[in-house]
């Protein structure tokens, strides 16, 4: 009989241990299909709109507005003496950046180089989550060359202008980017830029080129970049043509940002004088192998215009 109440007593016991063990177990697996069903957004794939020169899948904040300076120097291979290694020159863009909405931005700025005005918007059609791969934001721009017309390039040819409707130049870009980790985020750049006028009729109007680019994070504020554009032209044809080397070359840069709150620097080495992707991409002059590299920075700083987060803080 004392036997018996013992087995009996492990019976209730084991199963009054187990049971609430696997309900719980059943209730988490529950928990978990739910969760599994609601996307989980990733965030901070960039800590910019920009990475180097080019941009990034990010977009600012709804009515929040960024206020860019970007600078360039003159090249590095300029000498001491004569340039101080370039930092006697400087070429300027200031820049503004709107969110309308989270997903949809717009922005204008004016570059000294070819006193050019850009205007552009970005929207992020897809972002990255537990049932996306990627973010990926679609970017349409334009630029006006306001040059009087005759000045010499700095290749040395001379641009005329016949009508105002020459000075126009666009480019539309499909930005593709993972956030793999906390420390590395890959992006692809694929972009057809068109001018309405160039210098030769040996270039193209419309290029296309392909941009990848990536950061790795060193520390919470701390982030190393880098980013490359190869274009497709026919260089061949200009050289059989002219006898001299096609003069434009890809864009490569490399950088360094630091975060500091509200403020983003961005430090960086690069083949390319221009600002915008008229410049950049399609008329980058420089090359790393002749040390023909300007070093320059970014500097953004933003700022809140919505007054009903204010007073929710208050």
């Amino acid at each position: 009989m004392r036997y018996n109440f013992i087995a009996l007593f492990l019976f209730i016991a084991f199963f009054g241990y187990v049971s609430p063990a696997v309900a719980q177990d059943d209730l988490m697996s529950l928990l978990d299909e739910d969760f599994a069903k609601k996307p989980t957004y990733t965030f901070a794939t960039f800590k910019a709109t920009r990475l180097i020169n080019g941009r990034t899948v990010e977009t600012i904040s709804k009515k929040h507005l960024n206020f860019w300076i970007s600078h360039r120097f003159g090249a590095v291979n300029s000498g001491f003496i004569n340039n101080f290694f370039g930092l006697d020159e400087a070429k300027i863009r200031l820049g503004l950046e709107y969110g309308i909405t989270d997903r949809l931005m717009i922005g204008a700025g004016r570059s000294s180089v070819e006193k050019t005005y850009d205007f552009y918007s970005k929207y992020k059609v897809l972002r990255q989550s537990n049932k996306i791969p990627v973010t990926v934001t679609a970017m349409g721009g334009m630029a006006i060359n306001t040059m009087t017309t005759g000045y010499i390039t700095e290749t040395g040819a001379e641009m005329k202008f016949f009508n105002n409707l020459e000075r126009y130049s666009y480019t539309g870009q499909v930005l593709i980017a993972r956030k793999f980790n906390e420390k590395i985020s890959l992006q692809l750049m694929p972009t057809i830029l068109h001018q309405n006028r160039v210098e030769s009729a040996l270039i193209d109007n419309t290029m296309l080129s392909m941009g990848g680019g990536g950061r790795y994070k060193l520390s919470n504020r701390i982030t190393l970049s880098a980013e490359y554009y190869y274009n497709v032209v026919d260089r061949t044809q200009y050289k059989n043509d002219t006898g001299l080397p096609y003069p434009y070359h890809n864009s490569l840069a490399l950088g360094v940002d630091i975060e500091t709150g509200g403020h983003v620097f961005q430090l960086h080495f690069t083949n390319s004088k221009g600002m915008i992707e008229k410049q950049f991409i399609g008329q980058t002059i420089g090359t790393w192998e002749n040390k023909d590299i300007f070093y320059g920075f970014n500097i953004a700083r933003t700022f809140s215009l919505d007054k009903s987060a204010k007073k929710k803080i208050k």
